[in-house]
């Protein structure tokens, strides 16, 4: 195969896949129906012309009639007052035009009979035209319909073109949403480890870093040591008492003073 008629097949099958597409089968059906209209309107302008014509046939052999009786009665007198020569000259012009009248006659049944297939054509034709609008309109309404539907089922699964591209923005945008988000975890990662400056000032350097780690450690053991006082598994260590938060201080100052008075109440007890 030549490039030539290769470059033909794939400019054909470029251009029907692209006629295709573009094809609406309602439009062409309307097409369709108006081209049957249009030839049913010739088939009936064609019946009124043969009708005409053979109407107007029908007026010359009634015309030529009317002058062949009047030769005739021509004929008639001229041979009651004896004139035989015009009686024959009368007669023989009437015979011409009895033979004009046959040929009419001939071209009016030709006419008339070219009417009555042109009607009976026509008649067949409306008939086709008619069945054809009830089917075009069937069609046009199943296709409507099936096209609705086909809309309606691509917006539910979301394959359609409209649906596909709010779906397309709407994975852009969590897409971007998660690498924000990672993003945004990772720099408080690096800030809180001391891989990265923050010159904000919200944070403190390395070192301000390592001695807050180290005194959170000391306060983790020093709470240890008051709650195992608290159990009676060991006594408290004075630097938990000295050196405790606020809070806790404040809440079990009250319990510790009731236990002291009275170890100091007791021995006056026992002497008296």
């Amino acid at each position: 195969m030549s490039v030539m008629k290769r470059l033909s097949m794939i400019f054909k099958s470029k251009a029907n896949k692209a006629l295709d597409k573009m094809e609406d089968p309602r439009e062409t059906l309307d097409y369709s129906y108006q081209r049957q209209l249009e030839l049913l309107q010739k088939v009936r302008r064609g019946v009124a012309d043969v009708a005409t014509s053979r109407k107007r046939v029908e007026l010359q052999i009634n015309q030529i009639q009317q002058q062949a009786n009047k030769l005739e009665d021509q004929g008639r007198k001229a041979l009651s007052v004896g004139r035989e020569d015009l009686a024959r000259e009368a007669l023989t012009r009437r015979s011409a035009l009895q033979s004009q009248i046959s040929d009419l006659q001939v071209q009016h049944n030709n006419l008339q009979g070219e009417e009555e297939k042109l009607t009976l054509a026509s008649q067949r034709l409306q008939a086709k035209v008619d069945s054809f609008r009830t089917k075009k309109e069937t069609i046009k309404a199943t296709y409507t319909a099936a096209e609705a539907q086909t809309r309606i089922n691509e917006a539910f699964s979301g394959i359609s073109e409209e649906m596909g591209d709010v779906g397309l923005a709407i994975q852009r945008a969590e897409d971007k949403t998660a690498q924000m988000q990672a993003r945004a975890g990772a720099i408080d990662e690096l800030l809180a480890s001391g891989a990265l400056d923050d010159f904000s000032g919200t944070r403190g350097d390395d070192i301000q870093a390592e001695l807050d780690r180290m005194g959170g450690g000391r306060d983790v053991e020093l709470e240890l040591a008051r709650m195992k006082a608290e159990l009676g598994q060991g006594p408290a260590p004075q630097d938990a008492i000295e050196a405790g938060r606020p809070g806790q201080q404040q809440q079990h100052a009250p319990q510790q003073q009731p236990q002291s008075t009275q170890q100091y109440h007791q021995p006056g007890e026992g002497l008296r």
